[in-house]
């Protein structure tokens, strides 16, 4: 028996049954409110972005954790990351708020947490005698 590969343009495709990665959520259904970092208080800690690793990252010039996609994770596991925050910088909001949380958070003058101070010169704070 010979099968026509034309076949596979004219056959309806069928409909997909689970997850497809096109949802608002990873299979999930669509969130009420929003994740978001307050990035005044996180310490970079880095809990978070281990945990849901496709919504949280650390932002690289501050060194302080930044959510980057309301529908990276499951909502469980959004969860899980706040609950492992150290400092509880991590809140769901809604998502009219988003846009005056970021311009607040723009106006401040955040301290690098990655990098240490530099220093002048080196000092010997330790002084053998001989």
């Amino acid at each position: 028996m010979k099968i026509d590969p034309s076949i596979a343009y004219r056959t309806k495709a069928q409909k997909e049954v689970g997850p497809n990665g096109r949802e608002p959520c990873l299979g999930g259904e669509l969130r009420e409110k929003a994740v978001w970092v307050d990035e005044s208080i996180c310490i970079g800690c880095r809990y978070c972005a281990h945990v849901a690793t496709n919504t949280f990252v650390i932002e690289p010039n501050l060194g302080r954790s930044r959510a980057i996609s309301q529908d990276g994770d499951t909502t469980q596991r959004i969860q899980e990351a706040i609950d492992t925050c150290p400092v509880n910088c991590i809140h769901w909001v809604q998502f009219e708020k988003l846009e005056d949380l970021r311009a607040q958070l723009a106006q401040l003058d955040l301290q690098d947490l990655g990098k240490l101070p530099k220093h002048q010169r080196r000092r010997n704070f330790f002084k053998f005698d001989k």
